[in-house]
């Protein structure tokens, strides 16, 4: 006899940040919530001016039906690094799609960086993603989204579903980089040389600041311990690319790339949040 799935009740979810500089420090000076996403208490790892969040998702997955949204805004001069505990995890719908809405907002000088762990879309899942950055005046940026394919510690591959993937930065109101996809399971992109070309992760990261091209060479030296890796400078925005079988080797590759990045981005050396290591 075979049993049904289980079903699942959706969640909506929000969460507002607002970080301030104050007195040569960053801190939470806003924040609400409502629904299953909250943010742990700030963190200073790194000394007064930089301010870490880690955003936590209880729940640990999101089905069909779910609905998050998560805004951030620096206001002029803060600096707020914001990563997660642990992968997000997409699961299988019968078929409603869930949405997760990122809007990062970043006043004149201020810097976002923006660090998730990787997300996991299970076969059968429907995932929306949408990730919008906004940068004013010297604000500057850095952040990664890597998406993996199916379980693939489990043999799981994207057989069903569908991902939708979209990423906007906007400088002063000009649009720096547009980037939309759809990824079906099953689909011939999984396999095709145009498209996945079978390796069931890939990643982008982007930067946006003043004299990037002066770090692309060191950049393009940084090589993914498994898969491939490529850097590019488009106007206003660096973008990396990672290709392969391995969620941590993208992790790791771009983890080398912000060390590379950072201090020009965010105007201090590369400290890993603790996290990571837990």
């Amino acid at each position: 006899m075979q049993l049904a799935e289980p079903i699942l009740a959706s969640w909506k979810a929000e969460l507002r940040l607002e970080f301030e500089r104050r007195e040569g420090r960053t801190v939470l000076a806003k924040r609400r919530h409502d629904g299953p996403l909250v943010v742990q208490k700030p963190l200073y790892p790194e000394g007064d001016a930089t301010c870490h969040a880690i955003v936590v998702h209880p729940p640990a997955g999101i089905a069909g039906g779910d609905e998050l949204e998560i805004a951030v805004r620096a206001a002029e001069d803060a600096h707020a690094l914001l990563t997660t505990p642990g992968a997000g995890k997409w699961y299988r719908s019968g078929g409603a799609w869930a949405r997760q809405r990122i809007e990062l907002d970043a006043r004149g000088g201020a810097c976002i960086e923006w660090l998730p762990q990787e997300t996991i879309v299970y076969d059968g899942a429907l995932a929306d993603i949408r990730t919008e950055v906004r940068l004013a005046g010297g604000a500057r940026f850095i952040g990664w989204e890597i998406v993996c394919f199916g379980r693939t510690g489990s043999g799981e591959r994207f057989g069903r579903g569908a991902c939708a993937l979209e990423t906007l930065a906007w400088r002063d109101g000009k649009l720096l980089r547009l980037e939309r996809g759809r990824i079906e399971g099953g689909g011939a992109l999984l396999d095709s040389p145009a498209g996945l070309a079978g390796r069931p992760v890939c990643g982008t990261l982007l930067a946006v600041a003043p004299d990037l091209e002066l770090l692309l060479a060191r950049c393009r030296e940084a090589k993914p311990e498994s898969g491939e890796g490529a850097t590019t400078l488009l106007p206003g925005v660096l973008v990396a690319r990672y290709l392969g079988p391995s969620s941590e080797a993208a992790k790791r590759y771009f983890t080398q790339l912000w060390r590379l990045l950072r201090p020009a981005v965010a105007g201090i050396e590369a400290r890993e949040p603790r996290i990571w290591s837990t």
